[in-house]
């Protein structure tokens, strides 16, 4: 059941794009009307979805750094316990 679900997302990739362009746009949204920054600490957290880019900046980087950790020394040819 879930092997079908997948394949159905792999064969419509512009919905799946879309439907998570939505999700962040209602995060925004939802940040910008319900929650409360009257004792935000910084200008930055008035922003409204500030949080929400912050996590996404952060996750993109943090993905970026560990390929290039792995990729600089940790990751090595498949054969180098053969020899």
């Amino acid at each position: 059941m879930i092997v079908n679900f997948i394949d159905y997302l792999k064969e419509r990739p512009q919905t799946v794009k879309q439907v998570f362009v939505g999700m962040i746009i209602l995060i925004i949204l939802w940040s910008a009307v319900f929650v409360d920054t009257h004792h935000a600490h910084t200008w930055m957290e008035k922003i409204p979805g500030f949080w929400s880019f912050f996590g996404l900046i952060a996750c993109v980087v943090l993905i970026y750094v560990a390929s290039w950790i792995g990729k600089s020394g940790i990751m090595t040819r498949e054969d180098y316990y053969d020899n």
